[in-house]
Parts: C-alpha cells; sequence; structure tokens
C-alpha cells in the first residue's frame, strides 16, 4: 500500500529553528569548502576560513583586554554569537550541524523557538565566558559545540524528569553526557587537544539548568520532583 507521507521531505518534521541554524552554518562551510575549491572568489578565497575565525572566533586575548581596560566595544561582544558559525573544517561543521539537527528535533518540539534560542545561545556566550577566563590561551574558540552541548543539556533535563516522572533512575538521564565527555576526553589524550571541552562542558551544564526557566512548567516540574523526592 503506498504510504502518503514516503515522499515527504524528512525536513518537515524539524522544528523551523532547528533548521534554520542548521542551515547557516552548512552554508557558511559551503562557502568556505567552494572558496578553497576554488570555485569562487578567485586565489583569495582559500584564506577565508582563516579570515573569518581571526574576524569572528572568540579570542582570549581579546576578551582580557575588554576585561582589563573596561571597554566592551559591540564589534568585540558580537564575537560571543558569531564563533559557533565558524567551523575549523569540514568534519569539524559536519559534526556541529549533525548534533543541532538530532538533539534538537527532540528539544524542539517541546521548547518553544524562543526557549530553544535562549538555550543555544546562552549555552554560547557562558561557554565563550568560560573558555576566556578560566584559561589563558591564544587559540581561538570556534565552532557551534557549546551551544550543541547545551541542546544536549536541554535534552539531559527532558530525560531527567520523565525519568523522575515514572519513578525510574534520573541520573539515567546523563548517560549521553558522560558518553560524549569520555570520547572528547579519549580523543584528547590519542590525538592531542586544547580546551574546546571547558566550553562544552559549560554549554552542558548552562544548557541544564536554563531548561528549568525556559521549558514548559520547569519549575512546576522541579518542585513537583522535590516533593516526590
Amino acid at each position: 500500500m503506498y504510504n502518503e507521507n514516503a515522499d515527504a521531505s524528512p525536513f518537515n518534521s524539524l522544528p523551523p529553528v532547528v533548521i534554520a541554524i542548521a542551515a547557516v552554518i552548512a552554508a557558511i562551510e559551503l562557502i568556505f569548502q567552494a572558496g578553497e575549491a576554488g570555485l569562487i572568489g578567485g586565489h583569495t578565497a582559500v584564506g577565508w576560513r582563516l579570515a573569518a575565525i581571526e574576524d569572528f572566533g572568540f579570542l582570549d586575548p581579546v576578551w582580557d583586554w575588554m576585561r582589563s581596560n573596561g571597554q566592551y566595544p559591540p564589534g568585540y561582544l558580537a564575537r560571543f554569537l558569531s564563533y559557533p558559525l565558524v567551523h575549523g573544517s569540514f568534519i569539524h561543521a559536519t559534526f556541529a550541524v549533525v548534533i543541532i539537527l538530532a538533539i534538537g528535533k527532540a528539544v524542539g518540539e517541546v521548547f518553544s523557538s524562543l526557549a530553544f534560542l535562549a538555550v543555544f545561545i546562552g549555552a554560547s556566550v557562558m561557554g565563550a565566558l568560560a573558555y576566556g577566563t578560566l584559561i589563558d590561551t591564544r587559540i581561538p574558540l570556534i565552532g557551534g559545540y557549546p551551544g550543541a552541548y547545551g541542546l544536549i543539556g536541554a535534552f539531559t533535563f527532558l530525560l531527567w524528569v520523565n525519568l523522575a516522572a515514572v519513578g525510574a533512575n534520573s541520573a539515567r538521564a546523563f548517560t549521553l553526557i558522560g558518553v560524549l565527555m569520555g570520547i572528547q576526553l579519549l580523543f584528547g589524550l590519542l590525538f592531542g587537544g586544547g580546551y574546546d571541552w571547558i566550553a562544552d562542558l559549560t554549554g552542558f551544564v548552562t544548557g541544564f539548568f536554563l531548561s528549568f526557566a525556559v521549558s514548559p512548567g520547569g519549575w512546576a516540574r522541579l518542585r513537583e520532583k522535590m516533593r516526590r523526592d
């Protein structure tokens, strides 16, 4: 029997805000790829990615300068919002898009568009703040991973609440972040890595706790869980 939904686009079931964030990241990466392949921009396009990292990435020395001088130019503050859109490679961007689409679908079906954006942006900003405050590095922070980990934090919150609602062990909700951080640590030990994990972990914590405020009935769910406990 013919299924009328068989030809439906898989993107139809994704919340628009999820598609929008993933599409912007993918579009920017495709421009970089086209430039590096010589399809657009001429010989100068090869340096577009490095120029974007320098102009839009989050730089610890820039953050240190702002704090030391008590000056916060809008162009510099904009880096808190622009760095998640720039990635170091095609693979780097692809994994970010995959996480945003996969986890974002689950979160976006429960959260409003504004709440979803609050989690992604809030996690990105707090991740950059932690990265720039807790360590001293000249390696720029780029990529959508802190924001994506914020979505994982929101997803963990939903699991945590749902498990508690049925009387199951709510600690199981943290299995995903444990596995991801374990893999990230393993890759760092095997292949070397920077301090991006600080921003990612901060993004997760931010997403989890923001969910108490922005998820439907967040505080009510917490009170109900505390009464049951």
